[in-house]
């Protein structure tokens, strides 16, 4: 990213490109068409209407908590910017945890019994990490930055202060977990259907539960950001997923 100046906004026809907007929905796009081709090449338990449904559920659960999750994150400054910016702000994590919420009740509502997860969790993270490049090109204009810092990961992102690239930290941590999901995949009798994308939420949760900490939030209630107490709700949703994780590696290295 060297000679890149922050926020990264190229001319096109005398009119500057919102990076961050071009990506976003590159991501959307991409993301759908990795899903395609992966589910073409497995052999899915579930039938096409009913993926349908589940999509359609994870629509509009990501849609509503996207916004609710993003509103919390500060409601005084955002009740004062009106309906437009209520509408316009959004964040991954609401979409994500939304987004689970949906799928489980289009499933329960059109009886499917089988793990849907695993599909999209790559073609999730391939998404999230198209979106990210795009946080980050946008300097300080999307609160997607982190706190001021003497360390040697300080980059200027807009604002000439030398600030935590959360956006790059998100990348590198997604890249690891594709390769930790990778590795599990190849052990697919190993696992039980649907523990790839519980890996990843879990992950993921846990992941920004800690690095909301170097995000210059203003908001809290006792102490914690509103998507640290999401992330919280995710962690305690699979927490018997997290008991089989824990119990599965005290077994292995009690076997060493």
């Amino acid at each position: 990213m060297a000679g890149i100046t922050l926020p990264f906004e190229p001319m096109l026809f005398g009119t500057k490109i919102n990076m961050h907007l071009v990506l976003e929905y590159l991501a959307f796009f991409v993301a759908f068409r990795y899903y395609v081709v992966l589910r073409k090449r497995s052999n899915d338990p579930i039938s096409s209407n009913n993926r349908l449904s589940i999509i359609i559920g994870a629509i509009f659960g990501a849609l509503f908590f996207s916004r609710l999750v993003a509103f919390l994150e500060n409601p005084p400054l955002h009740w004062e910017q009106g309906w437009i910016a209520l509408l316009n702000n959004k964040t991954i994590m609401g979409g994500l945890f939304g987004g689970l919420l949906g799928v489980e009740l289009a499933k329960r509502k059109i009886g499917e019994k089988q793990s849907s997860g695993d599909l999209f969790t790559l073609p999730i993270i391939l998404g999230i990490i198209i979106g990210r490049v795009g946080c980050f090109l946008a300097g300080v204009k999307e609160f997607t930055y982190g706190r001021e810092t003497t360390s040697f990961f300080g980059m200027d992102l807009g604002d000439g202060l030398p600030r935590h690239p959360i956006a790059l930290y998100e990348i590198v941590f997604l890249v690891f977990v594709v390769v930790l999901i990778r590795q599990l995949q190849k052990q697919r009798n190993c696992f039980e259907s649907g523990t790839c994308f519980k890996l990843f939420m879990i992950a993921y949760f846990t992941f920004r539960f800690g690095i909301e900490f170097l995000k210059p939030n203003t908001f809290f209630f006792m102490g914690l950001s509103s998507i640290q107490y999401l992330c919280l709700i995710c962690l305690a949703y699979y927490y018997k997923t997290i008991q089989k994780g824990i119990a599965h590696a005290y077994q292995k290295l009690h076997l060493l």
